[in-house]
């Protein structure tokens, strides 16, 4: 009996030295923590450039001869070629509006016939049916704009003498061919005289102008 309690205390002596000793409970190394990455004080990279695409250039094709025909075929021949910036204008330089394409003909075209940029603004210069082509196209030549005096009107369509004063100015439009008429379409009539005359000061006074018809012989 005394034997054995001996062993007894012999064995829980040895078990409190090894809670003691910290080598004894653990056999698992302790790792250190890894150390961070220094940071880095170099700025970001920028970004690569990049080069826009060079822009197509302009598709070319061949614009045919308008010249004698008539507006409407004129037109949907310029179509057809691949070119629809299609514009027209009065090559009497009577400003007037074509209101029926087929009712014109055409007298000039820019730009000329050939190899032309489809982009191109082709831009027709046209008389009515009965009417002669002008030598020279006068619907691109400047038209008269009234400033501090009065403009030379004569010879030209009662319309542009209109669209070229003040809006404000009082304006009277008469027939002088003896048939007193009344004057509806202006553009229909040629100013054969005007008050005041070309080169007066313009102060706000009212303007007269005297007319026949284009077709008509100032008096």
């Amino acid at each position: 009996m005394r034997r054995t309690t001996i062993a007894v205390i012999a064995t829980a002596a040895v078990l409190g030295l090894a809670a003691c000793d910290p080598a004894a409970t653990s056999t698992t190394a302790k790792t250190a923590p890894a150390a961070a990455p220094p940071a880095s004080s170099a700025p970001p990279a920028a970004p690569a450039a990049t080069t826009p695409p060079a822009a197509a250039a302009p598709k070319q094709a061949d614009l045919p001869n308008l010249v004698g025909k008539g507006l409407q075929s004129a037109q949907d021949a310029s179509q057809a070629a691949g070119f629809f910036a299609l514009t027209s204008h009065d090559a009497l330089g009577r400003a007037r509006n074509q209101i029926d394409d087929r009712n014109w003909k055409v007298c000039s075209q820019t730009p000329a016939p050939g190899q032309q940029a489809t982009d191109s603004k082709v831009d027709l210069g046209a008389v009515k049916l009965d009417e002669t082509c002008p030598a020279a196209d006068q619907g691109t030549a400047p038209q008269p704009k009234a400033g501090a005096t009065m403009p030379d009107f004569k010879g030209k369509a009662a319309s542009v003498a209109r669209a070229a004063l003040d809006k404000s100015t009082s304006l009277t439009v008469q027939d002088v061919s003896g048939q007193s008429r009344v004057v509806l379409v202006e553009s229909n009539w040629q100013v054969c005289s005007q008050e005041p005359a070309a080169g007066t000061e313009l102060t706000g006074q009212p303007v007269a102008l005297k007319v026949v018809k284009f077709t008509e012989k100032c008096p």
